[in-house]
């Protein structure tokens, strides 16, 4: 199908791209970016950007330099403003499905424990949690292990190759 290209404001070319869903996403129908957004071409920008900030900033504003667009209805497509919210870079990762967001959510280690202010430490090189009851015990049983006797160390090794 050619390309049509529509004249007129900025927001008449806007909705001439835009289908209301029943589920009340707005969904863009023109270009998208490869992540899935729909692309806009605003003059007064000087290039292409995504349609959602476009739509976020018609109705509601200037989005705010330190803020991102969240999409709500986790729609990538859908420009509605009401399915649209100003939040951190990380607020919108941690609400999303990757694994950050997944990993950030869990309330309890693999082993049970619960991650809480005083059972959690953060590594300062890759900012992780970790659980200081599972450390604590890890620890124990290295300390064991070197505080045995060479011929207990021996009866170890022999049982752990049968």
């Amino acid at each position: 199908m050619p390309r049509q290209y529509i004249r007129g404001t900025s927001a008449t070319r806007f909705w001439a791209k835009v289908q209301a869903m029943p589920n009340g996403c707005w969904n863009w129908l023109a270009g998208q970016h490869s992540a899935g957004y729909g692309l806009f071409s605003e003059p007064k920008w000087g290039h292409t950007g995504y349609a959602h900030r476009w739509s976020y900033e018609f109705w509601k504003g200037a989005i705010p330099n330190n803020l991102t667009i969240d999409h709500l209805c986790r729609n990538r497509l859908c420009v509605n403003p009401l399915h649209l919210e100003a939040v951190t870079l990380r607020d919108n990762i941690l609400r999303g499905t990757s694994p950050s967001a997944y990993h950030a959510a869990k309330t309890h280690c693999i082993h049970g424990h619960e991650f809480t202010s005083a059972n959690t430490y953060r590594r300062p090189d890759k900012g992780t949690r970790m659980c200081r009851a599972c450390s604590k015990i890890q620890k124990q049983r290295s300390h064991s292990l070197s505080q045995s006797h060479p011929a207990d160390e021996n009866q170890h090794r022999h049982r752990r190759e049968q």
